[in-house]
């Protein structure tokens, strides 16, 4: 195998402002007594919410520019409407840069698109799938053509029937936890190993020569949602990386938590541990699993950016 020499980045954050009443405890500044959450005299909100936080890396070993929503090649999400909460993640294709494109573009555009939308209320909160065909479709009639290809997985916590409607293009992907037990999780989508699904615009002249998917490949569902329910939305980076038994240790740190210091610490551990054994070069990861499983003898991590997106639901 050929080794790989590398140096651990600093976490890279863009921490959601934690919101007080969500915390453990806090001053309440006319009376000056401390309370904790669970105090009777404070009402929750009967309106399902999620409470978020992210983290990612890079792969590379130097980041020549900060970009909110963007971790190397993969991109991501976070918005609140008075209908829904909705989070997203894409993963540009690597291979592009062959080609002197920049395979982060396309999917930050694309996740910007997504965020814009449901900001200006051009959604429906119990269809992520058409969100992700608006976006793309955007994309595609652009002045200016932006290529590239990108996975995408957007998830959407609707408030009025509190229902967790989700889309899923590729190998990026979700998973809900409940008291320790994964109650739902994506579909991967590969057209062969390692090689999955994926929207793409191609450069004029090369579309017979590329792999490109539909949005209504997307895979969909719909389910109830119950408080203090854990939601992840990760790209490949995390899968390929983190056995299940490990993600969901994690998982269950937060499991009804509210406040989203304590999520930002759990997120930031994940998205560690992920960049950590991606670069393992004994660890039996699940991309090596998987890649044995396809007669492809080989061990360690999968080097690649890391994102992740950590949310409980609160009700």
């Amino acid at each position: 195998m050929v080794s790989l020499t590398y140096r651990l980045l600093p976490i890279l954050i863009f921490k959601e402002k934690a919101n007080p009443s969500l915390c453990p405890r806090f001053v309440d500044s006319q009376k000056k007594r401390k309370f904790s959450a669970a105090d009777p005299n404070i009402q929750r909100k009967s309106e399902p919410q999620l409470v978020s936080a992210v983290c990612g890396f890079s792969k590379e070993k130097k980041i020549h520019r900060l970009v909110k929503g963007q971790f190397g090649d993969d991109a991501w999400f976070s918005v609140k409407h008075k209908t829904a909460d909705v989070l997203g993640v894409a993963d540009g294709v690597g291979g592009w840069r062959a080609y002197g494109i920049n395979p982060g573009e396309f999917s930050l555009n694309l996740m910007r698109t997504c965020e814009r939308l449901v900001r200006l209320g051009c959604f429906a909160p119990t269809n992520p799938s058409d969100l992700l065909a608006k976006s793309y479709y955007e994309l595609l009639f652009h002045k200016k053509r932006i290529l590239g290809s990108s996975t995408a997985c957007v998830v959407v916590l609707n408030r009025e029937n509190s229902r967790l409607y989700t889309a899923n293009i590729g190998d990026s992907g979700f998973m809900v936890v409940r008291n320790g037990r994964v109650i739902h999780k994506s579909e991967e989508q590969q057209h062969y190993f390692n090689t999955p699904f994926q929207l793409s615009l191609p450069p004029p002249g090369y579309q017979a020569d590329v792999l490109s998917d539909q949005p209504d490949s997307a895979i969909t569902d719909n389910f109830p949602v119950e408080d203090g329910d854990v939601i992840l939305v990760a790209t490949d980076g995390v899968f390929d990386n983190l056995p299940q038994n490990l993600l969901i240790n994690e998982l269950l740190k937060v499991q009804g938590e509210r406040c989203a210091s304590r999520l930002q610490t759990v997120a930031n551990s994940i998205a560690w541990m992920a960049r950590n054994l991606s670069f393992d070069e004994t660890f039996i990861s699940p991309f090596a699993e998987s890649a044995f499983a396809n007669g492809i003898n080989t061990i360690g991590g999968k080097p690649d950016d890391i994102t992740v997106l950590l949310a409980t639901v609160t009700i």
